[in-house]
């Protein structure tokens, strides 16, 4: 073990948030031991700015509990901690673990139950990666530096404490943390650890709970380094393990939305994780709405369903919140209803609480090359920028070209029923052909038809003389004319 002053490794109490320095402050006054350790450390020492600070502490969890009361909760079955609210700051406060005195783990080695407290040297080789086992009291102005690691934050090494294969064993999920700070802090793994990193090891993450995978996804979708961490997930074969039916290659719709995702992050813009979970499950969402409609069912089911069971067959991977579910299939919903909105619509639609998300996704779908679009997406963004009375007149031409698209494809549909119908179908009974009757025939037909007519007239006259009480041919009611009736102003069948 080496101590280090604080100042040489580029550490100073103005660079720590008031919350932590309370927290190692009150422990200390409680006579305890208290040092900030992990993640807060090293990135500090790297100039970057720290997401968290987390404390340990010679303090059981119900003795830290004694000196904050109410500001303390106790977490934890697996690993006991204690969340302390300093402000409206949590700071996470973990006690010295010791090597268990019986191990108690699965059938693949991994660590059930470790709630074993020790002293600051057992602690230290209980870490997982030398970089997270530099131990800083602020208020003494010193490092703790058990195995060196000052030097492989210099080399940008990534080192497991211990022999790889056993530390990968009681806690699969540092095969992520592995990638994730490799990614991250842009270190290289070392050799020992890339000897046994295989895909056929990432098979033991199949024993980690889906709810703490889902947890340690979000830690790679929002660290701001997610583009290059994606084909690190596929290299070391840890994709199809977080991953349901998402095949393993990465998309021009996915890379654009990791760059994406980056490029917020950098900016110091706020991202919801639950929309790279919608980015990434959209392809078999697709494929999952053609199945359903392929038998029959309504656009509007085809989706609702197809959503239920994109989302059911990941959560055997990860599962995901019941919020966070809503908020994707909204998303997936905002697709259609934004591709084809109706104009007395559009107003409303642009006020959605929704459309943010959903328009962001359709204009990423665009961008990466996506042609069901239609260009709408770039029809939304314009319109967002518009005053008033140009999204009047924008809303205005948009139902005349809609209009205009509905005609024309009513035309095309006319066209090729027509088409069809002028099509040469061979009758399913032939009729006979009649024989073709040449003019001298016909001519011959009239005239029999005409004598007919004479004999026909010949026997009424006769028929009217004999008969006295037959009806003269000059009766009125032979004479009459007869009308020919309007059928429009008559009115047939049933009338109420």
């Amino acid at each position: 073990m080496q101590t280090l002053r604080a100042s040489k490794c580029g550490l100073s109490t103005a660079q720590l948030p008031s919350s932590i320095l309370d927290v190692i402050e009150s422990l200390t006054k409680a006579g305890y031991e208290a040092y900030i350790v992990g993640g807060g450390v090293r990135d500090s020492m790297l100039g970057l700015k720290p997401k968290d600070f987390d404390a340990v502490t010679n303090a059981t969890p119900s003795q830290v509990k004694e000196v904050f009361g109410r500001r303390c909760r106790i977490i934890g079955r697996r690993f006991e901690l204690a969340h302390v609210y300093s402000g409206r700051e949590l700071i996470e406060v973990a006690t010295f673990r010791a090597p268990p005195k019986k191990a108690v783990t699965s059938a693949a080695g991994m660590i059930l139950r470790d709630n074993n407290w020790g002293s600051i040297e057992q602690d230290f080789a209980r870490r997982d990666f030398s970089i997270n086992a530099m131990y800083y009291q602020p208020h003494k102005g010193i490092v703790l530096d058990f195995c060196h690691a000052v030097d492989d934050i210099k080399q940008k090494t990534l080192r497991l404490l211990g022999d790889p294969l056993v530390r990968f064993e009681e806690d699969p999920v540092r095969m992520l943390r592995t990638l994730r700070f490799a990614a991250k802090l842009n270190f290289s793994i070392a050799p020992e650890i890339l000897q046994v990193f295989k895909p056929e090891l990432a098979r033991l993450l199949g024993d980690v709970s889906p709810h703490r995978l889902y947890d340690e996804s979000q830690k790679l979708f929002t660290m701001g380094h997610l583009e290059r961490v994606l084909d690190m997930l596929i290299e070391f074969g840890v994709w199809k393990q977080l991953f349901a039916d998402i095949p393993a290659q990465l998309t021009p719709f996915i890379r654009r939305a990791a760059k994406n995702t980056d490029q917020r992050i950098q900016m110091g813009k706020t991202i919801n994780p639950a929309f790279f979970y919608a980015v990434m499950l959209w392809e078999p969402f697709l494929q999952r709405c053609a199945f359903y409609q392929g038998r029959g069912l309504p656009p509007t089911e085809s989706r609702a369903q197809a959503g239920l069971d994109v989302l059911k067959r990941q959560a055997t991977r990860t599962i995901i919140p019941r919020f966070a579910e809503t908020f994707i299939r909204e998303v997936w919903e905002m697709q259609s209803r934004l591709l084809n909105p109706k104009p007395q619509q559009i107003e409303a639609l642009s006020g959605h609480a929704r459309f943010r998300a959903g328009f962001d996704f359709m204009l990423l779908r665009e961008k990466s090359g996506d042609d069901t679009t239609q260009g709408m997406a770039a029809w939304w963004e314009n319109y967002q920028n518009l005053s008033i009375d140009e999204k009047e007149k924008a809303i205005s031409a948009y139902n005349r070209q809609r209009a205009k698209s509905r005609r024309k494809n009513t035309a095309t549909v006319d066209a090729e029923q027509d088409k069809t119908n002028s099509t040469q179908v061979e009758p399913l009974v032939k009729e006979l052909e009649r024989p073709r009757r040449n003019r001298k025939s016909r001519d011959a037909q009239t005239r029999k038809r005409s004598s007919d007519h004479s004999h026909s007239s010949q026997f009424e006259s006769s028929t009217v003389a004999t008969d006295p009480k037959a009806i003269d041919m000059d009766h009125p009611i032979l004479r009459r004319k007869r009308v020919q009736r309007d059928l429009s102003h008559v009115i047939f069948g049933p009338t109420q």
